[in-house]
């Protein structure tokens, strides 16, 4: 996939010790970074603001009066039984008028072959110290909670943990915790995700080019997604994905192994994603990256930090904001601005203490000033760039 080559051109090698999760080296291209202007033209021209926000915390959803709890249903939560049926069933059991399953405390062993397919109108509500856990497999390709082609959907609370620890495959990337594609008004929020052997979270469509159906409205709140083998979170045809409060951390194992990657590809078009107070660190990859048919990308009050690669990468959206955020002691650029990418504003942040593969190559502290920009790099080939107020590292004074 395109995004595996996030990292090419901004490094002259990757060196990788033995185990997924043992940090890899980063070493830099001197020749490149001492090519790097050290700094930008100022434009006071910004981005048209728009008439109203589309975003909210606090979305509207309909969903029905009924309630089912799935201990009724048969589930039983002792970490032992498949009880993917008996959930289902909790669901199925609803009116058409949608409803809430509650998942008490416990330990729901879940088919994800299977999975648990969501419907319109219907709130999935964990306590706590609810867990929904893959039984594991040897599947390229599994679903542990499913969103598709429905509407006014909430998952709220628990925990949905994958197999990856003790996955019986080798092949594939395309296990995920959640999948939301193809639905709109969706809100999930204060749920941990993690152990993927693929993305914790997937927003997406259903269908391709013409016929693509692309999720709408969705709302991560309080979202805490970690360890996943491949992304944190993953961002394919939408339009309106508002992530907030949340943090998307430790993705190990297969490329890209980002934090959040928005990455629609050939399948559709991404557009209008805002992302706000959320935390991305120690990721393998990139803390966010975003490639071709992505518009109009908004962060603000990001936090970006120790990451293996970028702080933030961008090859290709047209449409991105960057303020109030904090891009720091990430292994490679704090951000960087590849390919045709155009229309980028950076303004009011920390972008600072980057590029740090070096130092650690070098056994130099991290916080050394030095001979060359490590912060922000700019491809000829971007277009109307803008950057203003921004805090970078210093430069040595002799």
């Amino acid at each position: 996939m395109n995004s595996k080559q996030a990292l090419k051109g901004a490094q002259d090698n990757v060196v990788s010790k033995t185990g997924v999760a043992t940090p890899r080296v980063f070493t830099f291209n001197r020749k490149l970074l001492t090519a790097i202007a050290a700094t930008l033209a100022l434009s006071a021209t910004a981005l048209p603001a728009a008439a109203t926000n589309w975003w909210t915390m606090t979305p509207t959803l309909t969903i029905g009066t009924a309630s089912i709890n799935v201990l009724n249903m048969g589930a039983t939560g002792n970490g032992v039984t498949d009880d993917t049926a008996a959930i289902q069933a909790a669901i199925n059991a609803l009116p058409a008028s949608g409803g809430t399953v509650v998942i008490p405390n416990g330990t729901y062993m879940i088919n994800a072959l299977t999975g648990l397919n969501l419907r319109s109108h219907v709130r999935l509500s964990m306590w706590g110290g609810a867990y929904l856990k893959a039984i594991p497999n040897n599947a390229t390709r599994y679903n542990i909670v499913k969103a598709w082609n429905v509407n006014n959907v909430e998952i709220v609370g628990g925990n949905v943990v994958g197999e990856r620890t003790q996955h019986q495959g080798t092949t594939g990337e395309w296990g995920y915790g959640i999948n939301i594609s193809g639905s709109s008004n969706v809100f999930v929020h204060d749920i941990g995700v993690s152990n993927s052997w693929g993305d914790g979270i997937l927003v997406g469509a259903t269908g391709s080019g013409s016929t693509a159906v692309l999720s709408a409205n969705v709302t991560l709140l309080r979202v805490t997604s970690t360890n996943n083998r491949r992304q944190g979170l993953t961002i394919c045809p939408a339009t309106q994905v508002y992530v907030v409060n949340s943090t998307f951390s430790n993705s190990n194992g297969t490329a890209p192994q980002s934090g959040i990657d928005i990455e629609p590809q050939t399948q559709g078009t991404t557009q209008q994603i805002r992302l706000e107070n959320i935390t991305l660190s120690g990721n393998v990859g990139n803390g966010l990256e975003m490639h071709e048919n992505v518009s109009n990308v908004t962060l603000n009050k990001v936090t970006s930090e120790n990451n293996q690669g970028f702080g933030v990468y961008a090859n290709g959206p047209n449409g991105l904001t960057i303020t109030n955020s904090d891009l720091t002691e990430n292994y490679l650029f704090g951000v960087d601005i590849a390919g045709n990418t155009t229309n980028v504003q950076l303004a009011g942040n920390t972008i600072n203490w980057n590029g740090d593969a070096w130092f650690y190559a070098n056994n130099q502290s991290i916080f050394t000033p030095g001979w060359v920009p490590r912060d922000i790099t700019i491809a000829t080939s971007a277009t109307d760039i803008t950057q203003s107020n921004n805090v970078v590292s210093p430069l040595r004074t002799n």
